[in-house]
């Protein structure tokens, strides 16, 4: 075993030294959601149809993974569909036929 070997056996090696795989920024690329590449800034409830669009076929609000929306998007979209089924303009839940 030659003197190198024997300094790297079980540590961590030439890892700090070598370069990243994936090109280098450790940071995460900025995603651009749905809602905010359409130009909104701000969900309004009485747009019954966008919110229909945002919730299944049940009524219920459909995930961020779903929609596209960023965290923020998601809770002015929760927020719109909560104001718009409190003023009768979405239901709480379709009718199961």
């Amino acid at each position: 075993m030659s003197e190198r070997d024997r300094d790297n056996k079980g540590g961590k090696g030439d890892r700090e030294s070598r370069p990243r795989r994936d090109g280098g920024d450790s940071r995460p690329k900025q995603k651009i959601g749905k809602i905010s590449a359409g130009g909104k800034q701000y969900i309004d409830y009485k747009e019954t149809e966008s919110l229909r669009r945002l919730t299944g076929a049940n009524g219920k609000i459909s995930s961020r993974k779903r929609t596209g929306a960023n965290a923020l998007e998601q809770r002015m979209v929760a927020l719109a569909v909560k104001r718009a089924r409190y003023m009768a303009l979405v239901p709480y839940q379709t009718s199961a036929s």
